[in-house]
């Protein structure tokens, strides 16, 4: 079982969830928009990832300039913290599969969950 952290009008988004269906890959998707993540979930995502925190900032969008999240004095807790409030922050799309995890940026990365 795959569980795709998704975002629906995201173009990437929708093509990682494509390459999980026709792959016949069983899903669970939850739209972090409208169900937003607990600090423990964004850390335990983060975790599996391999990741920092700042890696998984979306520095394109408006929230990220404003919070001025370019502060590199920032801790990870705040930066998380950030997302929490903010999930439009949250670089997409993200697939889960056990104990792996990958960003779908670019979509084919999820195909190293299907094999």
């Amino acid at each position: 079982m795959i569980t795709l952290y998704h975002n629906p009008r995201c173009s990437k988004s929708r093509q990682t969830l494509a390459l999980i269906e026709e792959h016949n890959a069983p899903v669970t998707i939850i739209k972090y928009l409208d169900t937003p993540l607990t600090k423990s979930e964004l850390n335990a995502i983060i975790k599996k990832l391999g990741i920092t925190p700042r890696a998984l900032l979306r520095t394109s969008e408006a929230q990220y300039k404003s919070l001025e999240l370019k502060n590199t004095d920032l801790t990870d807790a705040q930066l998380i913290d950030a997302m929490i409030a903010h999930p439009k922050l949250i670089e997409r799309p993200i697939a889960i599969k056990d104990t792996q995890a990958v960003l779908g940026r670019p979509p084919e990365n999820v195909l190293a969950l299907l094999s």
